[in-house]
C-alpha cells in the first residue's frame, strides 16, 4: 500500500491524493521523430513517471494513436513500470480527449489534477491538456517526459501552454512535488527513481555508499 503523506504547508503545490497521470502516445514510431530531447533521456523520464505512479498508487491512463500503423506500439517502459494502467483504445482520433471512452476513463478516476506526458508535446499532450483545462481540471505537462519534432515546436508549445493555463514542469520537479519529504518509510524507493532520471544522482548515491563502506572497514 502506498504511504499517504499529509502535509501541513501551503497549497501552491499539487495534492498527490488528487492526481491522475496520463501517458499519451509514447509509441516506438513517434519516438524516432523526437528531436528536442535525447531518446534515452525521454525514455528514462517516462519510466520515472510511471514508477512514481506505481509507488504512490496514482491512477495511470495510457493510450496510443493508431498503434498498428507507423506510429508503432507503446514503448516497453509503459508496460514494465505501469502494469496496472488503464489502456484506452482510440478510433483514429488525434486528440485523446476527442475519444469519449478516454474522457470517461479520466473522469472515473475522480481526480481533478492531471499530470500529462506524451509524444508529440505539441499535439498528443497539448490538445487533451487544453480541453482538460476547459473542462475544469488542473493540468500539468511534464515537458521532459514528452517530445517534439524540433526545439522550435517545443518552444511554441510551451508558450501556448502558459497562455492557456497548463502548468509546464519537469520530471525532477514532479517527482519531488509528489514525494514532498524524505521522512517516509519508502524514501529509498524515491532515491531509486531519482537515480533513473538523473545518472549524476546515481553517482552521488554510489560515492556515498562507497564512503560509508570504507568508513566501516
Amino acid at each position: 500500500m502506498a504511504h499517504v503523506l499529509t502535509t501541513g504547508g501551503g497549497k501552491a503545490l499539487l495534492d498527490a491524493s488528487d492526481v491522475a497521470i496520463l501517458l499519451l502516445d509514447h509509441q516506438s514510431g513517434l519516438l524516432q521523430t523526437v528531436k528536442d530531447i535525447e531518446i534515452s533521456e525521454l525514455r528514462a523520464n517516462v519510466a520515472s513517471l510511471a514508477r512514481v505512479a506505481a509507488l504512490m498508487d496514482i491512477p495511470v491512463i495510457t493510450t496510443a494513436s493508431v498503434p498498428d500503423g507507423p506510429n508503432g506500439p507503446l514503448i516497453s517502459e509503459i508496460e514494465q513500470f505501469a502494469p496496472r494502467a488503464t489502456y484506452v483504445s482510440r478510433k483514429g482520433e488525434i486528440s485523446a480527449w476527442d475519444n469519449e471512452d478516454f474522457v470517461k476513463a479520466v473522469r472515473a478516476t475522480g481526480k481533478k489534477t492531471l499530470v500529462i506526458a506524451g509524444i508529440w508535446t505539441s499535439v498528443c499532450v497539448m490538445f487533451p491538456a487544453l480541453d482538460a483545462v476547459a473542462a475544469g481540471f488542473k493540468v500539468y505537462a511534464v515537458m521532459d517526459a514528452s517530445g517534439d519534432p524540433s526545439e522550435l515546436t517545443s518552444r511554441a508549445t510551451l508558450a501556448r501552454f502558459t497562455q492557456a493555463g497548463v502548468v509546464p514542469t519537469s520530471i525532477s520537479a514532479m517527482v519531488c512535488e509528489l514525494q514532498r519529504t524524505w521522512n517516509r518509510p519508502d524514501a529509498a524507493k524515491y532515491a531509486e527513481i531519482y537515480a533513473l532520471f538523473s545518472p549524476h544522482y546515481a553517482a552521488a548515491i554510489e560515492s556515498y555508499q562507497r564512503a560509508q563502506q570504507a568508513a566501516k572497514a
